[in-house]
């Protein structure tokens, strides 16, 4: 029961019908974990007989909602938090972004280049969460079916192909594939010049 984070013991314990033996805490992770009520996890166990005098089933179901409750102003603490630092982070584009957004759509002819500077805050978000790109946009490598997608046709691992669209990922672990296409030999032509 490792995703609930409890003991065997303390499973043990469940498993005999022990579990006025047990505090509230690990009854409520080990509910969470199943995905059932605490009712119903004590109605399953036979805790209420267990538990004799209905005072001690009230003050139980007492503690568990306090516990519930608990366990909800915390993950709203944390929600409050995640979404406070990621909005100090990002406040700078937050704030210029539709003013320039509003100058585009006046000025077609206003260079794309000059927006590109509002887009460093969301990069220096993705950098503190460890959000990496697996290659840039137009960089040519070996094909790698476990980090590319290729948008037609086949290649063979290793064979040279050109991201179109990058991908993610996370540490170790992938977010999103690179989208990628095959190099051709036309590719490889450089325009001639005339003299």
């Amino acid at each position: 029961m490792t995703k609930a984070g409890v003991s065997e013991r303390q499973l043990r314990n469940l498993r005999r019908g022990e579990v006025s033996r047990m505090r509230m805490e690990t009854l409520l992770k080990i509910s969470q974990a199943l995905q059932v009520s605490v009712s119903e996890l004590l109605a399953t166990f036979g805790e209420m007989k267990l538990l004799g005098e209905p005072e001690e089933q009230t003050a139980l179901m007492r503690e568990y909602q306090r516990l519930l409750l608990q366990l909800q102003e915390h993950r709203q603490t944390l929600m409050q938090e995640f979404q406070q630092s990621s909005l100090q982070v990002l406040e700078s584009w937050l704030l210029q972004w539709p003013t320039a957004a509003h100058a585009a759509q006046q000025n077609p002819h206003l260079p794309a280049v000059r927006l590109l500077v509002l887009a460093k805050p969301v990069e220096k978000l993705l950098q503190q969460w460890g959000v990496e790109a697996l290659a840039s946009v137009g960089e040519e490598l070996p094909y790698d079916p476990q980090w590319q997608t290729l948008m037609e046709g086949t290649a063979q691992p290793g064979e040279l192909v050109r991201v179109r669209y990058t991908g993610y990922r996370q540490g170790d672990r992938l977010l999103y594939r690179a989208k990628v296409s095959i190099v051709t030999h036309e590719d490889n032509r450089r325009p001639e010049t005339r003299d």
